[in-house]
Order: C-alpha cells, then structure tokens, then sequence
C-alpha cells in the first residue's frame, strides 16, 4: 500500500500527544517509545516542555519517511475539531488521512 515502509526501510510514526494544559502536539518520530520518554522529561519540543505531564494520544505506524512527513504536516493544519476527531478515530478523519497515501 502506498504510503507504507518497504521490507527493509526503517519505519516511521505520526503521533498526537494531549498536553496537561489540553493542547494538543503533532510530531513524527522512528521511535515512539524514545521519543515519548523525551517529552516526559523534559528533552522533547518547547511546546511540550511547558504543558507536561504529555500522553499518547494517537498514532498512525509503519510509514514511510516522505508520508510521514505529509501526515504530520496535514495534521498539524487541522483545526481543534478534527485532530479530536483522529484521536477519537472518527472513521471519516482516518480516511482523509489514510487517503494522502
């Protein structure tokens, strides 16, 4: 499927995290589990930084570098109401996301 690492290709993630004040923050990483471990201490984004404690709120896995990188940019372009709605795995957000691959 397009969209998705080939055999062999290191893979990639776009996660959301709900931040303490109720933000949210999009970003992308190769491995999520570090890169939370970051954010809950400290050595993650600026953003995150200021609005711990951060958790995990959605997360799409097993993608190329250059879809990730569209992802996170499409994610980051939504409003409030539609990244509640991926985090909440509305079917008709997943599609418009899974549709850019």
């Amino acid at each position: 499927m397009p969209g998705e690492a080939k055999e062999g290709e290191k893979t990639y993630c776009v996660y959301i995290l709900s931040c303490a004040d109720g933000s949210f923050y999009t970003g992308m990483t190769c491995d999520l589990a570090r890169r939370l471990a970051e954010h809950q201490a400290c050595r993650g984004a600026r953003w995150t930084k200021r609005r711990l404690p951060v958790e995990l709120a959605f997360s799409l896995n097993g993608l190329s570098y250059r879809f990730a990188l569209e992802v996170e940019r499409y994610v980051k372009s939504l409003s409030r109401a539609r990244k509640e709605a991926l985090v909440a795995r509305e079917p008709r957000m997943l599609a418009l996301v899974e549709k850019r691959r």
